[in-house]
């Protein structure tokens, strides 16, 4: 593994956030994550920073721990595999990104945090388009300030003048690249992300080899911005170990996303919300666009690639693109209903699962999170109503565990 980055040498005394962990029990309808698994009087027991044990609230007996009734669903802590804390919604990223000073991203960084918290959210991995997110990431493991857990890639790679360039970290030639990965590893990326195509690809073939082996070279697991075929194909074909966005594919690159096991973290939520007058309107998303959005969800036949790839075993992480304009880091629900229209999940419990045991395995986290078994970290979450019949109790969190400490 690399050198830790700087911060993780630092002597700490007392965190400032503590959150208060001890022996409780909740009851309630518990949706495990595990297959189909539904325990409709059932109980999750948490124990410290763990959960002791899951099953019929019938077979409790007594166990001397605090009891909370909670007249809800109790889930596995959501993890949104597509995200960028540092952005609010507004629909100019590029001045929103040129203007907003390091403290600003900081602060932005910091309330929606808290945001995600409020939605469930438990687990976060941010992609960047700034550095600030390593610098949130140890707010977080410092206890400075209460947060999801934080997976970050630091600042998103880029080819000089390539797709955002205004926000990421620019890089020409191999050797470059080589630099660019190290900068991220140094500040204490858990992955790298690059920007592998706009409308037309980017990277020349040595600078794309350079900038997954160094990742790889280093540990680190790679993910790559890539929304047409040619763009997907190349990319797994070099290595890449995610794609994010996705979209139109032909069979064979369908056939060699199934065959290296490389997922997609679909992220819908963007056109879904801007195609809705009344919130385009709010974040000031022009006519143009608000008409191209809506023409966007009416035309299922655009999502055929992704339908196709996920039938055929491709998987299927959740990832809403949260900060991108008018996706606020509260939207959970809107993004697994799309999800579930399409068919790129099956149902409810699919689209929950996306983000639960799905998206815990695509992170290499499901040995300790994206369950509700014993032994697994206490990431738990409470909402009012049942999201398997409908997805919508997701907006109603009353309670949020990250690792048994209730920070909602």
């Amino acid at each position: 593994m690399p050198e830790a980055a700087p911060w993780r040498f630092q002597n700490l005394i007392k965190p400032m956030v503590d959150p208060k962990r001890g022996h409780t029990i909740l009851t309630g309808r518990v949706v495990t994550g595990c297959g189909e698994e539904v325990i409709e009087n059932g109980f999750v027991e948490i124990d410290g920073k763990t959960i002791k044990a899951v099953g019929q609230a019938n077979d409790l007996g007594e166990r001397g721990a605090e009891v909370i009734e909670t007249g809800g669903t109790i889930l596995p802590g959501l993890i949104n595999s597509h995200a960028h804390l540092a952005w609010d919604g507004v629909h100019d990223l590029a001045r929103q990104s040129l203007d907003d000073g390091p403290e600003i991203s900081a602060y932005k960084s910091a309330g929606n945090m808290l945001v995600s918290l409020r939605a469930g959210v438990t687990t976060v991995r941010d992609l960047g388009m700034n550095r600030t997110n390593l610098a949130a990431k140890q707010a977080v493991a410092q206890g400075i300030f209460p947060g999801p857990r934080l997976l970050v890639c630091g600042a998103a790679i880029v080819q000089t003048g390539g797709h955002t360039y205004w926000c990421c970290r620019e890089a020409s030639g191999p050797d470059e690249m080589r630099r660019a990965v190290r900068e991220q590893v140094r500040g204490g990326a858990d992955l790298i992300k690059i920007m592998a195509c706009h409308d037309t690809l980017e990277f020349t073939d040595a600078e794309l080899e350079a900038v997954i082996d160094e990742s790889h070279r280093n540990g680190l697991p790679i993910t790559a911005h890539a929304t047409f075929d040619a763009a997907i194909a190349r990319v797994v074909e070099f290595g890449i170990d995610c794609v994010e966005h996705g979209g139109k594919m032909v069979e064979s690159t369908i056939a060699a996303l199934v065959d290296r096991a490389v997922p997609i973290v679909t992220t819908f939520a963007p056109i879904v919300m801007q195609s809705q007058p009344e919130i385009a309107r709010t974040y000031q998303i022009p006519d143009w666009k608000l008409a191209e959005r809506q023409r966007a969800v009416a035309d299922k036949g655009r999502y055929q690639g992704l339908v196709d790839a996920a039938k055929a075993g491709v998987t299927i992480a959740f990832g809403t693109d949260a900060g991108s304009p008018a996706v606020p880091h509260s939207v959970v629900a809107p993004e697994m209903k799309f999800m579930v229209e399409l068919g790129v999940v099956d149902g409810n419990y699919g689209a929950l699962r996306s983000a639960t045991s799905v998206a815990a395995k695509l992170n290499k986290l499901d040995d300790k999170i994206g369950t509700l078994e014993a032994g697994k970290l206490a990431d738990v979450i409470v909402v009012d109503g049942d999201p398997l019949a409908d997805l919508t109790a997701l907006e109603a969190v009353t309670m949020t565990y990250v690792e048994g400490g209730r920070l909602v």
